[in-house]
């Protein structure tokens, strides 16, 4: 999780100061705030998910990997929105384009590393049964 967190910010912090016209400070501080809600929700809807759909990730189909990244995203619209709202103060159909365009970037970001972890996982520190 922290792997994922640290690409992430190293990724996203610049791309956000492009399209927001803000500093370094002020989406660097965001994105630690936004990295801390993300961690925090990543471990419940994973643990979730898990005891949904088993924990067999090699096993999951596109579909499902679809499904979990597409929940993943809302669950983050929904507990983020607040936070971008006060620190962009910007307005709402503003702060709403600017967070699609986070949920796409992190949508695709997720789904490519959490393929990437599952099989890197799988190859090296899989223990037969």
């Amino acid at each position: 999780m922290i792997l994922f967190e640290i690409l992430a910010l190293i990724i996203f912090i610049p791309i956000s100061m492009y399209f927001t016209n803000r500093g370094a400070e002020t989406m660097a501080g965001l994105a630690v705030a936004m990295t801390l809600i993300a961690m925090i929700w990543n471990f419940l809807y994973n643990w979730g998910f898990d005891l949904a759909f088993g924990e067999n990730r090699i096993a999951r189909s596109f579909l499902t990997r679809l499904l979990h990244g597409i929940g993943f995203e809302a669950g983050m619209v929904i507990t983020s929105f607040p936070l971008l709202m006060w620190a962009l103060q910007e307005s709402f159909l503003q702060v709403l384009v600017w967070d699609i365009g986070a949920v796409v970037f992190f949508f695709l970001y997720a789904m490519i590393f959490n393929w990437l972890y599952d099989q890197v996982r799988e190859k090296y520190f899989h223990t037969p049964a």
